[in-house]
């Protein structure tokens, strides 16, 4: 019985001890001597972030980590363990021990990490603390506003509002986040953010801790220089770079303190920013940089090949190659690169049926770090050469001979429209072309009908049976092409000879067929910089309009080239080109009608007044419209004449966006200031006027004078209601905070007033003088949507010239 009640003692005192060096579920700091382990966990004092033991997906690893509690996806901001996972969370603890330091002890009582801090702290007024901000740090409570140690400085992945990123010029140490390797694995990849190396005052993304593939560029007080996202810093972050004696970084805080926000260094090698979006519980992309995944040097890793176009996955293997780790490139992460299935049998000459050549691999950017061979003067030669040599794993000749010897990183597949082989005399790189790569005779693909039969070759020279093989092919297509033509050619016979298909899904018509259409262009619905348009109706009685063009300089050739290119544009805020007619001198376009017809018709010559929603969904519409051109497209499109006379409406009033191309169609060269220029007075931006380059912010300009006939009803250069100029009128009122007064009098105060206030501020931002200064159209898009915000413009100093001496005369852009 004694031992029974000495046994229940030393149990409970036991627990005692247990409970007294456990901190409290839920609590927000450790004090010395204190620990969490199992599920316990520390939560900041306003509940935006939690600490304790995770596992990613369906990995069995567990990890210290910070997350985002009140998100659902708990998603992670810092690691504390990432190369040494443990297994069993339940008997393993993270303790703030005796000495200061914050120390993480497996299952076995052994540190795996530790806070190594070099000046360590016996007082018992230590402690550590999960902030709000997601910060964990140590200190001392005779001293709490100096932290002694905090995540901030130690980040692993993710960049955090007021975190530093830079250098401690007494420790040497960089603040830097580096990429997982894979979503289930935090083990630190190959790409990271840092302060640059030299210490300039600049961020670089580096591949492999060493090689710079994106800068931000120097910073000049206010932005860095080479950041295309500086409207995004001015509307979400409030940038800064400190230098003293001890430290120099870059840091950023929120514009909106209460927006959750997540900029992580992701596994793809692309820093990527998100922003929450509360209502519905999901992460928004804000912006990437780089935006395109082949822009990260060796994205795809070796023998992996980057692919553009692709999706949703973008890297694949070369021909006769597997990933090397097939769990990560199935979440996305592809560094890891590929290995090949069949090693290449070099100069045995014992088994030639299982000996090794090389295959065709046709347009492609080639690989980085090619050896030339000056003195080969053929492709024959430089295929010997490689032959020759078992180290080499392929060549490629474009006039000069290059070889590549081991891995083959950097690869881009490129397309038709990149521009095909694209070799300069005065660069020393191949930057595009056939790139012949060294199998295993084995692994070598079969030829297929679309696509040229590869180039099958032994290492010394011989063609391989795979050429019968595509002579046969050749053959069977050239028959098959026989038989489909003739059907085909018995069939446009009995049909219609109204209109044939060509260049994918546009219509080639004759000049005599749109004059019949069109009732001989009788019936006018407008007219503008590039020609006049005509309604017209199809056999089966679908209405069209044509666009006669007018001062076209391109020949047949080069204008089927631009007119196919339109054709492939489709996007429902776009007017649908239907076909053209490329006869002699006659440059026609044909295109879907619109019958709600333009949008300057519904400004102030309508009795159908526009209500806000509506406005609102056309301003939507349009900026979606130009996103796509400027960002979506394979080439990006530059408007040049966005007003509203060029916006159509269809019978749901759903805005079109028409004209787009016309630049290119016509034949204007964008590299000079033009004489001819086709924009509209009103609606051009200052650097058509002033010779600084034509960029995509030409047409921001444009958009954003277009709001404001949007918000008044009132075109540009009209008098109006006599009270001045009305962007004038709009910045001076915005900044008052009184904008009601500049909506449309017929709308009788029906608005939303968060609504106007954002239509109003992107307007403002639009027409800044600097095109640096104006949104990119996809920054528009996210405003109107809601995910980003708009904080006060600057006043431009255009308006402020136009109306000093002129305080009640209205001016339009022909004075500047």
């Amino acid at each position: 019985m004694k031992r029974l009640v000495l046994c229940n003692i030393i149990i409970a005192f036991i627990l005692f001890i247990s409970l007294k060096t456990t901190a409290a579920a839920g609590d927000s700091t450790i004090a010395l001597g204190q620990a969490i382990s199992g599920n316990q966990t520390l939560v900041s004092k306003g509940g935006h972030f939690e600490l304790g033991f995770f596992h990613p997906g369906n990995s069995s690893n567990y990890y210290i980590g910070i997350w985002f509690k009140n998100i659902p996806t708990h998603d992670v901001v810092w690691v504390a363990n990432r190369q040494n996972p443990i297994s069993n969370p339940s008997i393993s603890l993270l303790k703030l021990s005796n000495n200061g330091n914050l120390v993480l002890l497996n299952q076995s009582g052994s540190p795996v990490w530790s806070s190594n801090i070099s000046t360590v702290s016996t007082s018992n007024s230590t402690f550590a603390e999960l902030l709000d901000n997601g910060n964990l740090v140590i200190r001392n409570s005779s001293n709490p506003s100096t932290p002694i140690w905090q995540t901030f400085e130690h980040p692993s992945h993710a960049w955090m509002p007021g975190a530093p990123l830079g250098v401690n010029k007494q420790t040497g140490e960089f603040q830097t986040i580096t990429s997982w390797k894979s979503s289930e694995d935090p083990s630190p990849g190959l790409f990271s953010l840092s302060l640059a190396l030299d210490r300039s005052s600049q961020l670089v993304e580096l591949y492999n801790s060493s090689l710079i593939y994106v800068s931000t560029g120097v910073w000049n007080g206010q932005f860095f220089s080479s950041l295309p996202d500086v409207f995004i810093e001015k509307f979400i972050y409030n940038f800064s770079f400190v230098e003293n004696e001890e430290q120099k970084y870059a840091a950023f805080t929120l514009v909106d303190p209460s927006m959750i926000t997540h900029t992580v260094m992701d596994p793809s090698g692309q820093v990527k920013q998100f922003s929450y979006l509360s209502d519905k519980k999901q992460w928004m992309l804000i912006t990437s940089q780089p935006s395109a995944l082949c822009d990260v040097y060796s994205a795809c890793g070796a023998f992996g090949v980057c692919d553009r176009k692709s999706s949703p996955g973008r890297c694949s293997c070369f021909a006769g190659f597997e990933p090397v780790l097939k769990m990560d490139w199935d979440l996305g992460a592809w560094s890891s690169g590929c290995s090949r299935k069949t090693s290449f049998q070099c100069n045995d000459k014992s088994n030639k049926s299982t000996g090794d050549g090389f295959f065709e691999m046709k347009m492609v950017k080639m690989p980085s770090n090619p050896l030339k061979l000056t003195a080969v003067q053929s492709a024959e030669e430089c295929e010997k050469a490689c032959g020759r040599h078992c180290a080499c794993t392929a060549y490629a000749f474009n006039g000069k001979c290059s070889i590549w010897n081991g891995h083959l990183e950097n690869v881009e597949q490129l397309h038709d429209s990149d521009g095909g082989d694209d070799d300069d005399d005065d660069d020393d790189e191949f930057k595009a072309g056939s790139l012949f790569l060294r199998l295993a005779t084995s692994d070598i693909p079969p030829s297929t009908n679309n696509v040229s039969p590869p180039i099958l070759k032994s290492s010394n020279g011989h063609a391989a049976t795979a050429v019968i093989s595509s002579v046969v092919a050749a053959v069977l297509v050239i028959s098959f092409a026989i038989v489909v033509g003739f059907l085909w050619f018995r069939r446009r016979r009995s049909a219609s000879r109204m209109a044939k298909q060509v260049l994918g899904s546009l219509s080639s018509f004759t000049y005599s067929d749109l004059q019949r259409m069109t009732k001989n262009f009788s019936d006018i619905l407008g007219k503008g910089g590039f020609g006049s348009v005509f309604k017209g109706a199809l056999p089966d009685s679908t209405i069209i309009a044509v666009k006669k063009l007018e001062g076209s300089r391109q020949g047949e050739k080069q204008f089927r080239t631009e007119v196919s290119t339109l054709g492939s544009i489709h996007h429902v805020n776009l007017v649908r080109l239907r076909g053209f007619c490329c006869e002699a001198n006659n440059r026609l376009l044909v295109y879907d009608y619109m019958p709600g017809g333009s949008l300057d018709s519904h400004l102030s010559r309508s009795t159908n007044v526009l209500g806000w929603k509506t406005r609102y969904q056309i301003i939507l519409g349009v900026a979606r419209g130009l996103d796509y051109l400027h960002e979506k497209c394979r080439e990006c499109i530059i408007h040049c004449d966005i007003k509203p006379e060029n916006i159509l409406l269809d019978n749901e009033l759903r805005p079109m966006v028409a004209d787009f191309g016309m630049a290119k169609l016509i034949g204007h060269d964008f590299s000079r200031v033009l004489t001819t220029v086709r924009g509209t007075l009103g609606y051009m931006a200052p650097e058509w006027i002033s010779g600084l380059p034509i960029t995509v912010k030409v047409d921001v300009y444009s958009f954003g004078m277009m709001l404001f006939e949007l918000i008044s009803g009132e075109r540009n250069n009209s008098p109006g209601d006599g009270r001045g100029y009305f962007p004038f009128r709009v910045a001076s009122q915005l900044a008052d905070g009184n904008v009601i007064d500049l909506l449309d009098k017929r709308l009788q105060g029906e608005v939303d007033e968060e609504e106007l206030k954002r239509i109003c501020g992107v307007a403002c931002w639009c027409i800044q003088d600097s095109d640096a200064d104006r949104p990119t159209m996809g920054q528009v898009v996210q405003i109107l949507e809601g995910v980003l915000l708009v904080n006060m413009p600057p006043f431009p100093r255009f308006l402020q010239h136009l109306m000093d001496g002129h305080d009640s005369m209205y001016v339009n852009m022909s004075s500047i």
